[in-house]
């Protein structure tokens, strides 16, 4: 017991110091305010950075159904070129082709599916694009907030 009462705890520095002035209490509000604003700008990039990914990864669908999009068109287009020679073929003609599909239909198949793949990744990159949020309200109102305050203290 008697080691208790030789170690005693002291006084926190706080305590046992004069009361601090003014002019550190504002220092200590400034800083403290300038450091909220730091993390809060180190949030608000984070989301930009986010946002950004976002739009990357919408584009890289945009230009990933680009590309089967203008194949299936293509495709379509001599599809129509063999239905206007089918259509235009005479009737006794047509048993010499032993193909079960006829040629148009084959590349109607096929560009069809070229169209299918293109506009649904055309569609998904569309809808990337539409749920991404430019600006991050959160941070930016925060922001807002925080340098109405350092301008006008009240």
């Amino acid at each position: 017991m008697a080691h208790d009462t030789q170690t005693a705890c002291p006084a926190p520095e706080h305590l046992a110091s004069d009361p601090p002035s003014m002019a550190s209490l504002l220092k200590g509000i400034l800083d403290d305010a300038l450091g909220l604003m730091r993390q809060q700008l180190a949030m608000f990039k984070a989301e930009l950075r986010a946002d950004f990914e976002k739009v990357r990864n919408a584009v890289v669908l945009l230009a990933a159904g680009i590309g089967p999009l203008l194949l299936g068109g293509l495709m379509l287009c001599f599809t129509l070129v063999h239905l206007l020679h089918w259509a235009t073929t005479p009737a006794d003609a047509w048993n010499a082709d032993p193909a079960t599909i006829p040629l148009w239909g084959c590349y109607g198949l096929v560009s069809g599916a070229f169209l299918l793949v293109g506009g649904g990744l055309l569609a998904a990159g569309i809808y990337r694009l539409k749920t991404v949020n430019p600006l991050p309200d959160e941070s930016a109102r925060a922001l807002e907030e925080n340098v109405k305050w350092l301008m006008n203290p009240k």
